[in-house]
């Protein structure tokens, strides 16, 4: 999905105001800092509109090792989290938050972490063939295609995705989505059009009748109570192991270490 910039900032502003942890931490170390961000991430909308989706996107990906703590913006080596797999090649806008922290560093330098620059700062990617073309020709080892998929998409992922190819090109991950942040998602799965498994299983496995399918169906008809429940689901995720006190270090580069 795209997020556009209203819809963006609504959600931002919804993670600040419910997030537990305190919303006004830097209300006196660093008063203009919402305002910083938020001119920042304009500029970067203005320029390109699936930013506001690509940052929050990144949000989510940094959360994935230990937590919040800014570390999949740490340049490192090839084995760092940047360059790992579910990063390389797609995960973007590392650049806006270079610009936000060096405007953030000139108006109170040393004060604000990396990591909550990401978090204020905060999907359409781009998949490669490698994460879903087993679905295409040799499903489980069926010898056949994954039948949950949407028969036109199937022979357009089976055009673009060779079966001997090196798994290199890239899709869309929402398919035919719009350059809104929406509930298309969730539409898709209901017309078997989820590119991954993972997704496709919420609506087509038999244990989702009970338990995702119904969650899907009622976001596909409900676009603001997805709204919601997501900022709250993105809230929570924020509150993995966030560093706080005198854990961590305010990093004066966010691509390395002080």
């Amino acid at each position: 999905m795209n997020m556009s910039s209203n819809a963006y900032f609504w959600l931002v502003n919804f993670f600040i105001l419910a997030c537990e942890l305190t919303p006004d931490f830097y209300k006196t170390t660093c008063p203009d800092l919402y305002r910083i961000v938020r001119s920042e991430v304009q500029k970067a909308l203005k320029y390109e509109m699936r930013m506001g989706a690509s940052l929050l996107r990144l949000h989510f990906h940094d959360f994935f090792v230990n937590g919040c703590d800014g570390s999949v913006l740490l340049d490192g080596g090839q084995d760092s989290e940047k360059f790992a797999t579910p990063n390389l090649n797609y995960a973007r806008g590392f650049e806006v938050i270079d610009t936000i922290k060096s405007s953030v560093e000139r108006a109170c330098s040393g004060v604000v972490s990396c990591a909550d620059i990401l978090a204020i700062a905060a999907r359409d990617s781009v998949l490669l063939c490698t994460f879903f073309s087993v679905r295409l020709f040799n499903f489980s080892g069926t010898q056949a295609p994954d039948s949950t998929i949407e028969t036109t998409m199937l022979s357009e992922l089976q055009n673009l995705c060779l079966q001997n190819g090196d798994g290199n090109t890239t899709s869309v991950l929402d398919q035919g989505s719009v350059d809104l942040f929406v509930n298309h998602y969730f539409k898709n799965l209901l017309d078997g059009k989820g590119l991954l498994s993972s997704d496709q299983i919420l609506f087509s496995s038999e244990n989702a009748t009970a338990t995702t399918k119904p969650l899907v169906q009622f976001y596909s008809v409900n676009e603001r109570v997805f709204f919601v429940e997501f900022a709250y689901a993105m809230i929570k995720m924020g509150n993995i192991n966030p560093l706080t006190g005198y854990e961590g270090e305010i990093r004066r580069n966010c691509r390395v270490v002080n």
